[in-house]
């Protein structure tokens, strides 16, 4: 059908995108119920321009979860040589609203935090990370 489901987050079409309608009905479902906490939400794709991983996340109007948000991608960065903190954007840009990293964000609560992980198609750079030959 040609659609990009990571675009379609904000209202998903039965039809069109049953899988992501579903999922999206049972995230806020899961929302909902005071028994469930939800922390992380995390989508995956694969990037065709940069090397290395690194994270797209949401910006917020409260620093101190500006800040939080920030943990995750540094530890990552700390514990994987292939990941990079200094390609990671944090951003609300309008073209990704409807995303699933911008729309979770807006939907959860201030404890979860929503993130895009890319991964390079190609390689990641050695160097980057002080590695030596």
């Amino acid at each position: 059908m040609g659609f990009d489901l990571n675009r379609h987050w904000q209202d998903p079409s039965p039809w069109a995108h049953p899988t992501l309608h579903a999922v999206k009905q049972l995230i806020v479902q899961m929302n909902q119920d005071p028994r469930v906490s939800l922390e992380f939400y995390i989508d995956v794709h694969a990037h065709s321009t940069m090397l290395n991983g690194f994270m797209y996340g949401n910006v917020f109007e409260d620093e101190e979860r500006v800040q939080r948000q920030a943990v995750f991608p540094r530890l990552l960065c700390q514990n994987a040589s292939d990941f990079s903190f200094s390609n990671t954007s944090f951003n609300k840009d309008l073209v990704k609203a409807g995303t699933g990293r911008r729309f979770l964000g807006g939907l959860l609560d201030d404890s979860s935090y929503c993130y895009t992980l890319e991964v390079s198609f190609y390689s990641y750079d050695r160097w980057q990370h002080g590695a030596r030959a």
